[in-house]
């Protein structure tokens, strides 16, 4: 029977809506045409441990692997918090670190590095007993650090000074500066280089450090990205991966031709960046409270999964022995601060 002129124009809507809906499915599902799919992560809840202090802002944390000691900045608090991720307990409340940004645990020397922000201020902590054991004068704004086990040298990076201070680790003394000419994110030592690796947020691009005569060698610009801050290494790869916080971008730079050989959609406002070498997993951790994984595989990535954790989840450390991932976040279940614990899925 043939069609009225109405019924035609119902079965080409439908239509229309059909195409639609398939264009919208392949662009969300497609890398770079979004925020990431809300995919499971391919991870399982392992713990929580109660924190001390307010509901406050909380920033970077490092860890101890072989003992088992993870140090948390609790920024909002102007204090380090030292938690036995082994027996699920906090060890103890290192104070008085105006605004803490940094912090950066050196095993070999059982030396913990604060940047307090607050007063401008690298502070070196004793590992075993929290004690204040120097303190150096850094540039505006110190946040991120990183150890040259070299030459014995703490860099901290000094965001909006856009600049990086040099320091003895051992006994605190300022060995020198490199200006960056711009605001400056997270730095890295790259051991099979020798090199150090800045993110020059206030360019996008990515600078590269000799630090036997602190001279900036290279500038690799970072083109799709905007202001980098997160950045993380795989020195085997000879990988960097760099987060770009003002479009939620994940670059994979190629540390052999300075190029950048992936993009990658990641939570909004990525944040900090922890890499389990063994397990070739990336953990991006965004202010936004989504947490999203990409597994390594021939020098590619791939998305393992994406999703809100927690509100405030934008710092994340792994243990490279058992894999498992912690976040310290303002609240936990009790409704105080926590630090969430997750496992890999099975």
């Amino acid at each position: 029977m043939p069609l009225s002129a109405r019924s035609r124009w119902l079965l080409a809507a439908a239509g229309a809506l059909v195409v639609a809906l398939v264009v919208t499915l392949v662009v969300i599902t497609r890398s770079g045409g979004g925020q990431p799919s809300a995919a499971t992560l391919p991870l399982r809840l392992a713990g929580e441990v109660a924190l001390p202090g307010d509901s406050s802002r909380f920033d970077y944390a490092s860890l101890d692997a072989d003992r088992g000691l993870l140090f948390v900045a609790h920024l909002g608090a102007g204090e380090v918090v030292e938690v036995d991720i082994r027996a699920h307990r906090v060890v103890r409340t290192i104070p008085n670190l105006a605004q803490v940004h940094g912090v950066l645990v050196v095993p070999a020397l059982h030396l913990v590095f604060a940047t307090a922000t607050g007063a401008n201020q690298m502070v070196a902590l004793d590992e075993d007993t929290g004690a204040v054991l120097t303190q150096a004068a850094t540039g505006d704004y110190p946040d991120g650090l990183a150890y040259d086990p070299r030459r014995g040298a703490i860099w901290t990076t000094n965001e909006s000074g856009g600049s990086e201070t040099v320091i003895d680790a051992t006994t605190g003394a300022v060995r020198g500066t490199v200006t960056l000419g711009g605001e400056v994110g997270n730095v890295v030592y790259d051991p099979t280089s020798d090199r150090i690796l800045v993110a020059v947020q206030g360019h996008n691009e990515l600078a590269v450090i000799d630090p036997a005569y602190l001279v900036v060698e290279r500038r690799v610009p970072l083109p799709g990205c905007e202001h980098d801050h997160g950045l993380a290494l795989d020195a085997t790869d000879r990988l960097a991966f760099v987060a770009c916080d003002g479009n939620a971008t994940l670059l994979t730079i190629d540390l052999t031709g300075w190029q950048v050989t992936g993009t990658d959609r990641v939570g909004e406002d990525p944040d900090v960046l922890a890499y389990d070498q063994s397990a070739h997993r990336l953990y991006v951790a965004a202010e936004s409270g989504t947490v999203t994984l990409l597994d390594l595989s021939e020098r590619r990535l791939t998305v393992a999964g994406s999703t809100h954790l927690a509100d405030g989840a934008h710092v994340v450390a792994v243990d490279p022995t058992t894999h498992h991932s912690f976040y310290p976040v303002p609240t936990g279940t009790g409704g105080r601060p926590a630090l969430l614990e997750r496992e890999p899925a099975p």
